[in-house]
């Protein structure tokens, strides 16, 4: 029984071994099947994809080569536009090498001609120069010459024709324009001016006086004259002391410690000392505070403490009997107003004018014209280039150049020239006066001079048959020029010359 038990067990486990077989085998179909049908479903949707991606990519080159075969057509067609245009351009240089050559054989045959013809003038020239010379008996370098002469005397009448022309319309429209200027700056100016010399004579109460100040055995004198430097001069005119000396400041001061030693009745070398001490130091607050009222009158500020006390110290100085700084006053105003009348800096102008005789106040001191004096002055405490120029130009010992150089000579020739503003001694008159017939005089052609109106006109004769009416245009330049170089005068000098030619007949 067992046996049978052991194979039927076995046959139960063959069983189910086949049994279990069968079921994983239909279970791998059913798997494999699956597989299967999923792989051909992402096949299928991989061809239909590929497709798709292959009809995409035929669209797209389908457009880049039609894009691709558009632009090739435009450059194909762009190379044909270029290739004609440089076909053209070609062709205009071709005809424009012919053209040239074409020129070029023309210009040698025309210049073979030329030459030819030259040739047959030069030969002609050459013969008819020739028998003009054996008819003329001249030759053509003679010829030549006198041409020349005539050429240059027929230049030199048209010249001077022109420049009577051109001086006529200047001085009409100049002339005009410079009155208006000067007399609207003249009217504007309303500076006092006073026409004075500075006293050296101090009176005495009586001749009594005279022995006290010159003292035992002159002492007092000679005190007097060593504190202030002055000469004393007393002689035989009654009740009165001179004081002399270059220096105005040190004469003011002898004339003030005069007075007042005078009025004091005290008179020894202890007091005069301490007289001429005070004084000196009130003359010198007196300069310094008429150099500020100066300086405050003409509205000019900034100027240096020196520069002030030199200019009060011109109020202790005369010109020609005009107080210096009096007169810097009037040249500062009328200079201000001329620059304001022509559109230049009038406060410049204004500072210009009132220092511009500034060198007068040391000019006793140093050598030199006041002009280079005050300039050299004023370049120690100012800087301004144009200021110094100025006051260095305004009498013409340099040359003028600037228009504020200009400006003060102008004012200061009015300032100084009008009527009644100096004084002029009778031997310095009297030689300006013959140094300018003098001048006049010694020019060819002229026969008589005359200076009239004070020296202010020349009035020159001449010889009708040596200077004709162009060379009296011309003589009286070259006087007023000679003139200008040789003299020194206030305001301007005006030189007439008179031709007259007389013709005389008789009726028989």
């Amino acid at each position: 029984m067992e046996q049978y038990l052991y194979i039927v067990v076995a046959l139960a486990l063959v069983l189910g071994m086949l049994i279990g077989y069968f079921i994983r085998q239909l279970v791998a179909n059913r798997e494999i099947q699956k597989t299967k049908n999923e792989a051909q479903k992402l096949l299928d949707e991989a061809v239909t994809k590929h497709a798709e991606l292959l009809r995409v990519a035929r669209e797209e080159a389908k457009k880049v080569g039609n894009a691709a075969e558009a632009e090739s057509k435009e450059r194909r067609l762009e190379i044909q536009r270029i290739e004609r245009r440089v076909n053209q351009r070609e062709e205009g240089v071709e005809r424009k090498v012919d053209a040239l050559e074409r020129r070029e054989r023309d210009l040698e045959s025309h210049k073979k001609e030329l030459e030819n013809t030259t040739a047959e003038l030069q030969s002609i020239r050459e013969k008819q120069l020739a028998k003009l010379e054996s008819i003329s008996g001249t030759s053509s370098e003679d010829a030549k010459e006198i041409l020349f002469q005539m050429l240059r005397q027929e230049v030199e009448e048209q010249a001077s024709r022109q420049v009577r022309v051109w001086e006529a319309k200047i001085k009409e429209e100049a002339g005009d324009r410079v009155q208006n200027i000067l007399a609207a700056a003249i009217q504007r100016c309303a500076t006092d001016v006073v026409s004075e010399t500075t006293i050296s004579a101090v009176p005495l109460p009586s001749d009594e006086m005279k022995g006290r100040l010159i003292g035992r055995e002159g002492r007092n004198i000679r005190a007097l004259e060593q504190a202030t430097g002055v000469d004393l001069i007393i002689d035989d005119t009654p009740e009165t002391v001179t004081v002399s000396s270059f220096d105005p400041i040190r004469r003011e001061v002898a004339r003030l410690a005069l007075s007042k030693l005078i009025l004091d009745g005290r008179i020894h070398p202890a007091r005069i000392k301490e007289i001429v001490d005070k004084t000196r130091t009130e003359v010198e607050a007196t300069a310094r505070s008429e150099g500020e009222r100066a300086a405050y009158e003409t509205g000019v500020t900034g100027l240096h403490p020196e520069l002030v006390k030199l200019l009060g110290q011109l109020r202790f100085r005369s010109s020609y009997g005009q107080n210096v700084l009096l007169h810097s006053l009037e040249v500062s105003h009328l200079s201000g107003m001329l620059a304001s009348e022509i559109g230049v800096n009038a406060r410049a102008a204004r500072k210009a004018g009132l220092l511009h005789d500034i060198g007068k106040a040391v000019d006793h001191q140093v050598e030199g014209p006041h002009a280079s004096i005050g300039a050299d002055l004023v370049k120690q405490w100012d800087r301004n280039t144009e200021l110094v120029q100025a006051i260095a130009e305004h009498h013409g010992e340099a040359m003028t150049s600037s228009v504020m150089g200009f400006i003060v000579s102008a004012a200061d020739a009015i300032s100084g020239a009008r009527p009644g503003a100096r004084r002029e001694s009778l031997e310095q008159y009297l030689k300006r006066v013959r140094d300018l017939e003098d001048i006049a005089t010694d020019f060819p052609g002229v026969e008589k001079s005359f200076a009239i109106q004070a020296g202010r006109e020349v009035r020159v004769m001449v010889k009708p048959d040596k200077i004709d009416d162009l060379a009296a245009v011309r003589l009286a330049r070259d006087i007023s020029k000679k003139i200008e170089e040789s003299l020194t005068y206030p305001g301007q000098i005006r030189v007439v010359v008179i031709r007259e030619t007389t013709a005389i007949d008789y009726a028989k």
